[in-house]
């Protein structure tokens, strides 16, 4: 018998390099067919040269609707989704005034559901098919996350934070029961469907040289697991790091000395490298997590996008809610896009948006599975809408009459002005997970 095929139409849109390597970066069909069958893509191209092939089949029709792949979040914190938006501070006071008391509840499994449930449909009203997220301290937060995007046969990267000093102690584990957990965790859900594992030590405050130690043990048990952290995210935060690890001479080589910077260690923030580091972090082919919303909330800082690109360090973009203000990786690129020009550099729309779907894919060496539309890769993708609002309408309107409506204006407008009103639906694995409510569309025969 043969598999049920898949059929949408719409301007289908991907990359297939970096645009910071070569002008022949991506494909565009302004009027293209995705074809989809057993969850993952058979093939795309233009509705004239690929409709005939599928006679029979219906096709759901998203014309002058914009299909691109599932945006990726490289670094957010899901038992934060309450505490979003809360009165800034800086990191350290705003991690002991909300994050520590609001991860205390995750010990009870219910409740790590019900935020887990929100977290991830959240994820997909704003077009993420995929996230590394930071779980608590408690197993049961972990397998709550899993569990919830298992039921969607969602990509899901996460692990249990370990913390063993400078936490309440409600919220601290130790070296021993750190690496026994997760290592329970790493045997129970690691590769088990779409579901990945992430050693998280939080960062170098909370957690001894021993625990990192330890972590790097369990990362080189379980070499295809991944490690998470935070790193330069605050002038205080360093201060306090070097003061707590007087025999290194930089915030790196706390995580250097542990055997912590790998080529799957993603490190969130950055903002205030030494070139020195940059350098070894590139050497490494370590990945940065530049988060914008949250660096410019918590007035952390400006990363400077031009030095890892120079440098040629592998560099994603991500929400960091709760520190980030939004769960919409299009507000996240405007806000990247802000932050950079304060730094003098106007980062084109086709650099910010790879960094949120192929470019993470490749960083995290997924890029064989999601991130693009060829042939074989998951059938993770959005449906987008241009103009979803009357600012974004007349915006079109402006330069469709000016005949400047091309694709690079387009996705500079979601960019700009986009938000969740833009996404018109989510498909993961070929299951639509979201369909918003103006996302209306007709189901054609051939």
């Amino acid at each position: 018998m043969n598999d049920p095929v898949y059929l949408y139409r719409g301007e289908v849109f991907y990359f297939k390099a970096s645009p910071l390597d070569t002008d022949d970066f991506y494909c565009y069909f302004p009027d293209g067919l995705l074809v989809v069958s057993q969850g993952k893509i058979i093939e795309t191209g233009t509705y004239q040269d690929i409709k005939d092939r599928y006679p029979e089949t219906s096709i759901t029709d998203y014309s002058g609707k914009l299909l691109m792949p599932g945006l990726i979040d490289s670094h957010v914190h899901y038992p934060q989704s309450e505490m979003i938006g809360m009165y800034g501070r800086q990191l350290l006071d705003w991690l002991n005034e909300y994050t520590y008391p609001t991860e205390e509840a995750f010990c009870n499994p219910e409740y790590a559901e019900r935020v887990a449930r929100f977290f991830v449909n959240e994820l997909f009203r704003n077009g993420t098919t995929t996230c590394m997220a930071y779980a608590t301290v408690h197993k049961e937060s972990v397998d709550a996350l899993f569990s919830v995007a298992s039921g969607y046969n969602m990509q899901m990267l996460t692990g249990k934070v370990l913390m063993n000093r400078n936490a309440p102690q409600v919220l601290m584990d130790t070296e021993e029961s750190g690496e026994s957990d997760s290592r329970e965790l790493i045997e129970t859900w690691h590769k088990k469907g779409r579901n990945l594992y992430v050693i998280t030590p939080r960062f170098s405050i909370t957690s001894t040289h021993g625990q990192l130690i330890s972590a790097a043990r369990l990362h080189e048990e379980y070499p295809d697991t991944y490690v998470q952290t935070h790193l330069s995210e605050n002038k205080n935060e360093i201060d306090s790091t070097l003061s707590l690890s007087p025999e290194c001479t930089d915030y790196l080589e706390v995580y250097e000395r542990a055997g912590l910077v790998t080529e799957r260690a993603v490190f969130g923030h950055c903002i205030h490298l030494s070139d020195s580091e940059c350098r070894r972090m590139a050497e490494a082919g370590a990945i940065i997590a530049h988060c914008p919303t949250s660096n410019l909330f918590l007035g952390s800082g400006l990363f400077d996008m031009q030095q890892a690109n120079r440098i040629n360090i592998r560099t994603t973009l991500a929400t960091d809610v709760g520190g980030g203000t939004s769960f919409s990786l299009f507000r996240t690129m405007g806000e990247a896009y802000k932050v950079q020009q304060l730094n003098g550099y106007s980062m084109p729309v086709f650099e910010s948006l790879y960094k949120c779907t192929r470019g993470t894919a490749k960083a995290l060496k997924l890029d064989d599975k999601i991130g693009s539309f060829e042939q074989g890769r998951e059938a993770d993708f959005i449906v987008v809408d241009y103009a979803a609002t009357p600012s974004q309408q007349i915006r079109k309107e402006y330069l469709e009459r000016n005949g400047k409506w091309d694709l690079e204006n387009k996705l500079f407008g979601i960019q700009t002005l986009g938000d969740d009103r833009n996404i018109r639906a989510t498909y993961v694995a070929g299951n639509r997970v979201y369909l918003s409510d103006s996302g209306n569309h007709q189901e054609t025969g051939m």
